[in-house]
């Protein structure tokens, strides 16, 4: 029984659930100095985890990095875009790069297949292979794939639910609720 426990335990950089809600509330409040204490959080979650940091996190942290340094005020509008630039294209690279190893699909069509807005991919387009866009439009794309992954990713870690609820997922969980009579074995 020793040895399945062993088995069945997955080491990770964060201490626990508390300390992973923290930090995703944190990135995700809008306010610059809890924002950047979790980037530090995150950047020492990096430096025990290494390659194995999951790739929503790290995209996150350098889309909150970028949001951070535009509100310091401490950047000028090119500067800025080039690092909202940066992390859109790390973004849409990183998200896209698994399936693309599968075969050679285009990235429009990768990103339609996990509800990644299609003019997010244009984006990165123009940044990488174009003139540069302007900095409402690259914080926008921010902004979106900062919804993204809180849908996609963040709240769906752990139990966590920063996004609203749809209407199935209200049923869904009064139907479990009706039925806690059920043994284990059954929810399996």
């Amino acid at each position: 029984s020793r040895r399945r426990l062993r088995a069945l335990r997955t080491v990770v950089a964060w201490r626990g659930r508390a300390e992973w809600d923290q930090v995703m509330v944190g990135l995700y409040c809008g306010h610059a100095r809890l924002q950047q204490a979790a980037l530090d959080r995150v950047s020492a979650w990096k430096s025990r985890y290494g390659p194995k940091m999951p790739l929503a996190v790290d995209c996150t942290a350098e889309l909150i990095r970028c949001k951070v340094l535009d509100s310091s005020g401490r950047l000028k509008s090119h500067e800025l875009i080039l690092s909202y630039g940066l992390a859109l294209v790390r973004f849409v690279n990183l998200i896209t790069e698994r399936k693309q190893k599968m075969a050679s699909i285009p990235l429009r069509q990768l990103a339609r297949e996990v509800d990644i807005p299609t003019w997010v991919v244009d984006l990165r387009h123009e940044l990488t292979h174009g003139k540069l866009p302007r900095l409402a439009l690259c914080r926008k794309g921010c902004d979106v794939v900062l919804d993204w992954l809180r849908k996609t990713y963040w709240s769906r870690q752990l139990g966590n639910n920063l996004c609203e609820e749809s209407e199935d997922e209200d049923e869904e969980q009064e139907e479990a609720e009706g039925n806690t009579e059920l043994d284990s074995d059954a929810w399996e």
